[in-house]
């Protein structure tokens, strides 16, 4: 169970690093997708995912409870479904800068990846079968493995709450006209 919680631990970092290149940098900052008109729905799906994040996170990976389990776990289903929609709208939500470009379209394909083994581990580890009968277990287990895995997980907490609240912001009138008057003045990579 120790190597579950490390490579979880490891496939939460590298999300995290590679949604907020492409959540932060990408889509916010370099290509303002919440500006672009074609673009406003694909914001929205991703406004839905920033928030989920950090709930989902705090429901599976910190929580101990056996409801918030089963909160986190629908929430993991409906993060799947706006995934779906997200991938599927991208296509016409690109026009403005001639698709997708693949290294972003790759980009996308292993920050999914990261986030959803780092689920599938955490989920190995409070699951188990007992007499052909799938059990939750709440985390009985205190180890370097589960100590690092904590540590990571309490920590993307509040950069998943900044980012979901940026994208919030940005759907807003408020929030746009606040980027906009502003992102001259800012100056970035």
């Amino acid at each position: 169970m120790e190597i579950l919680f490390v490579l979880s631990a490891i496939c939460l970092v590298l999300f995290m690093i590679l949604a907020t290149y492409d959540g932060a940098y990408l889509h916010i900052w370099k290509y303002e997708l919440f500006n672009q008109k074609d673009s406003v729905f694909e914001h929205k799906t991703h406004t839905i995912r920033a928030v989920l994040f950090p709930l989902i996170v705090w429901l599976l990976f910190i929580q101990t409870d056996y409801f918030s389990f089963l909160l986190g776990v629908f929430l993991v289903l409906v993060d799947l479904v706006v995934l779906a929609i997200d991938a599927y709208s991208e296509k016409d939500s690109r026009k403005f800068m001639g698709g997708l470009p693949k290294w972003e379209y790759i980009i996308h394909l292993f920050a999914n990846a990261f986030h959803f083994a780092a689920i599938v581990l955490i989920l190995a580890t409070r699951l188990t079968i007992v007499d052909d009968t799938l059990l939750y277990e709440p985390f009985l287990v205190d180890s370097i493995g589960k100590q690092i895995f904590d540590f990571v997980a309490v920590n993307t907490i509040p950069g998943g709450i900044a980012l979901g609240v940026i994208h919030v912001l940005l759907i807003t009138g408020y929030g746009k006209n606040l980027w906009n008057i502003n992102r001259l003045k800012m100056t970035c990579c």
